[in-house]
C-alpha cells in the first residue's frame, strides 16, 4: 500500500508538470499558428485588392463603353441601314460583356445584376428603338431614335450601375 501512495506521490506532481508542459506547448503553437494565418490573409489582401479594384474599373469601362451615347459614337455610319446598325450596336454590346464576363468573380452579387441589368436594358433601347422604325429607316435615324429614347431618362441603367458600384468601393475599400 505504501508503494501506492509513493508511486502516486511521483506520478500526480509529474502529470501536473506534464500537462502544464503540455498547456504552455499547446498555447505556443496555437499562437504561431494565427500569426501565420495572419501573415498569410494580410499577403492575400496585398494581392486581392489591386485585382478587384482592377476588376471595378473593368466594369465601369464596360458600362461607360456600352451608354447608347458612347456606342453610337464610336459605331456610327451613315452607311448602315437601321438593321445592320441594330445588330452592330447589339454585337458589340455583348462583345463587351463577354470580354468582361470574368470580373464577376471579384464583385458582389448585387453589383454583378446591376452590371447585367444594365447591359440588358441597353439591349432592350436597341431593339426597341429598331423595332419602332420602319424597315427603310437608316442607321442614322435608329441612332436618333436609340438618343431621344434615352434622353428623357434622368439617370439611364448603366449610370445607375457605375454609381452602385462607386458606392459599393467606397464601403469595401
Amino acid at each position: 500500500m505504501e508503494m501506492v501512495y509513493d508511486l502516486l506521490k511521483i506520478t500526480i506532481p509529474a502529470g501536473l508538470v506534464l500537462y502544464l508542459a503540455y498547456l504552455l506547448v499547446r498555447s505556443f503553437l496555437q499562437k504561431q499558428l494565427d500569426e501565420i494565418a495572419f501573415s498569410v490573409r494580410q499577403k492575400n489582401q496585398e494581392i486581392v485588392v489591386p485585382i478587384r479594384l482592377q476588376a471595378y474599373e473593368r466594369i465601369v469601362l464596360l458600362l461607360e463603353r456600352i451608354t447608347p451615347a458612347n456606342l453610337i459614337s464610336r459605331l456610327s455610319s451613315s452607311d448602315y441601314s437601321a438593321e445592320e446598325f441594330q445588330h452592330i450596336l447589339i454585337h458589340e454590346i455583348r462583345n463587351e460583356f463577354n470580354h468582361n464576363l470574368s470580373q464577376q468573380v471579384y464583385m458582389s452579387d448585387s453589383a454583378w445584376t446591376y452590371v447585367t441589368t444594365a447591359v440588358e436594358q441597353t439591349i432592350s433601347v436597341v431593339n426597341s428603338s429598331a423595332n419602332a422604325l420602319d424597315e427603310k429607316a437608316t442607321g442614322f435615324d435608329l441612332s436618333r431614335a436609340i438618343l431621344e429614347n434615352t434622353a428623357g431618362e434622368e439617370m439611364d441603367t448603366p449610370k445607375q450601375a457605375i454609381k452602385y458600384i462607386k458606392e459599393e468601393i467606397q464601403d469595401v475599400f
